[in-house]
């Protein structure tokens, strides 16, 4: 019986290590209205060939890959991810561009980049003051099974940012 309650309060402790392992959402908020006042600077499919993604960046991040800088802090990056559609037999469909066609949205991914973290974020839960947090499409912080600082940590020469290329080519346009 003792064993019992031993493993209850260990998953009690682990859970919300668990749930929000891809990110942290106390710290790093969902921006409101993105759409209209980030930039949108790729749509593309996903690297994992099952999602594709659309790429939002505020206006710090552009200013600071225009000057050919890294992001400075209060820069914001989003990435929207998407079901694609699927035909009658469940292959993915895509547009003659080779984009997967969109189906519906499954997640909300946001990076944003602080010089004043409050003390109680961690800086093992964060990469080069990158912070992470994952959304469901109705804004509620998502629970997310990857671990975003790990993914991340080894992009330092991207600014930690796997679309970093596609952010810097778009802001020499």
């Amino acid at each position: 019986m003792k064993l019992h309650y031993k493993i209850a309060t260990l998953a009690c402790a682990l859970l919300p290590f668990y749930a929000f392992a891809g990110g942290n959402p106390d710290h790093v908020k969902l921006p409101g209205n993105y759409q209209q006042i980030f930039t949108q600077y790729d749509k593309s499919n996903r690297a994992n060939q099952t999602q594709v993604a659309k790429f939002f960046a505020n206006e710090i991040a552009v200013a600071s890959y225009k000057k050919g800088e890294e992001a400075a802090p209060g820069s914001i990056v989003i990435m929207e991810i998407y079901e694609p559609k699927k035909d009658a037999e469940g292959k993915i469909v895509a547009a003659s561009d080779g984009i997967f066609e969109i189906e519906k949205l499954a997640a909300v991914a946001v990076m944003e980049k602080r010089a004043d973290w409050d003390e109680s974020f961690s800086s093992d839960d964060r990469t080069g003051n990158w912070g992470f947090a994952v959304y469901s499409p109705d804004g509620t912080a998502k629970s997310n099974d990857l671990n975003c600082v790990q993914c991340h940590t080894p992009l330092k020469d991207q600014d930690y940012l796997f679309s970093y290329g596609k952010l810097v080519n778009f802001t020499k346009k």
